[in-house]
This record gives structure tokens, sequence and C-alpha cells, in this order.
């Protein structure tokens, strides 16, 4: 079998997007087979973002605070506005062309006889990147769903599904049940489970209840409230609560360095 190779990253993704017959193919087999031939077992916390709006908003904010903390995080997101690298993020930064070009190859050669669609591809070159440039911690957004997109292969430290409305209906399913129980996918039994949505679909719940995941709903476990007209805010948990906290708008959280 010839294998592809390019010096170019703009090659590799035109490579990329005739490789596979299918634009979208729901599963886990093949990418996972070639996940275990890479050895990319990451040894860091692994936060999975998954949710029907809002993952993105998320990914953003807990890669900020975690890089304020002092923390080098590896930060997976989908889709790019303008350029391929701004969905491979490290502490904030588009990794360079020639380190996604690195990835490419190595899992050209690795996966063989075995196709991969372009996101595969691309959630297997950020892994990949992540564990060569030894990251604190990933942050991993869902493509679409959650049970099987390819972001699933690795467990988490911690899953969260930020809202389930009705997306990608011919792929999850025409309900919000559903669509929920494909987003609690990502959730792991004895592992810290979270549901931002503020009216959960029974079936997430009772997914969550019968795998045994910890989970935490917005309202219940933990919640916010808005102050002094939106210019500071308090948030509470189970076990405390911060009060008359400054409002972080997109400006600023954009200027953390």
């Amino acid at each position: 079998m010839t294998m592809f190779n390019a010096d170019a990253l703009p090659e590799w993704l035109s490579y990329l997007e005739s490789l596979h017959p299918i634009a979208i193919d729901m599963g886990l087999g093949r990418v996972t087979q070639v996940r275990d031939k890479m050895q990319l077992q990451p040894q860091f916390p692994v936060l999975t973002i998954a949710g029907t709006n809002g993952k993105g908003s998320v990914c953003a904010m807990l890669t900020q605070i975690l890089r304020a903390a002092g923390y080098k995080v590896g930060t997976y997101t989908s889709p790019h506005l303008l350029h391929y690298n701004e969905r491979i993020a490290i502490h904030g930064q588009p990794v360079a062309d020639d380190e996604i070009v690195a990835s490419f190859r190595a899992i050209e050669v690795a996966r063989g006889s075995t196709s991969l669609s372009y996101f595969e591809f691309g959630t297997l070159a950020a892994m990949h990147q992540f564990i060569e440039q030894d990251v604190d911690v990933a942050i991993m957004e869902v493509g679409l769903g959650g049970r099987l997109d390819a972001v699933n292969i690795f467990e988490p430290t911690v899953s969260a599904v930020v809202s389930v409305g009705l997306d990608h209906q011919s792929y999850l399913g025409d309900t919000r049940e559903k669509i929920a129980l494909e987003k609690a996918g990502v959730y792991r039994s004895g592992v810290p489970a979270l549901c931002a949505d503020p009216q959960p679909p029974q079936t997430l719940l009772d997914f969550a209840a019968e795998i045994g995941a910890d989970l935490r709903l917005i309202g219940r476990d933990f919640g916010y409230q808005m102050q002094l007209e939106g210019q500071q805010w308090s948030w509470w948990q189970q076990n405390g609560a911060r009060a008359d906290m400054l409002y972080l708008c997109q400006r600023c959280v954009g200027n953390i360095n």
C-alpha cells in the first residue's frame, strides 16, 4: 500500500477530505484500532465536552481558567474559522503546520488499510500532539453527539453535557430524549458527569444512574446568580459558595496570557 506523504498542511487536508467515502461515519471501531496501534494513551486529565450549544464557549473558558492556574493546556475544538490549526491549540496558541503534518504522517503509517474520516484523523492528531508536547490537561470538544464520536475513544476525567437540543437529527434522533442519550454516552461509571441543561431529558438521568456516573446537575448540585446588573456574579455548589465575583466579558477572557 502506498502511503500519502506531503510537506504542506493544505495538501494533507485535501487528501483527508477524499480519503474516506463518508464524510460523517459514526462509530468507534476504526479510530480505536488506530489509537491502539499508535499507543495514544494520555497520562494527563481529559475533559470531554459535549452538547448542542455552548461547547466552544465552555472549552474557551476552561482553557483560560486552567492557563491562569499555571497549567499547560491542550484544546481540541471544531470547526475552525479561518485556519485548520485553530482546532488544535496548546497553551491557547494554534499548533504549527509542521507539527500537525508530523502527526498526520504518524497516523498515516499506523492506520495501514484502515480508512479514517477527516474528523477521526484530526482527533487522533490532536491527542498525538498533546502527548508529544507533554500537556498537563486536555480539553476535547465532541464533534457530533457523544457516544459514537471519535473524541469518546479517550477516557475522560470529567465529562460535561452543556445543553441538549434538536441537532443532527438524522444521526442522533428526532427527539431531545434520543439525542440526550447519545450525548450522555461521554459519561463514565464513577467519573464526574456534569449537565448544564436546566431541563435534562429523563433518558440522560436514567443512563447516568444506570452506569453509576457521578452526575451533577445545574440547579441541584451547582449554580450561579448574576448581581448588580450583570457586573458581578455568585457561584454555589454543594460544598460551598463564592460571592461578588467580577464578571469576565469575552474581551477580558481573550486577553488572559
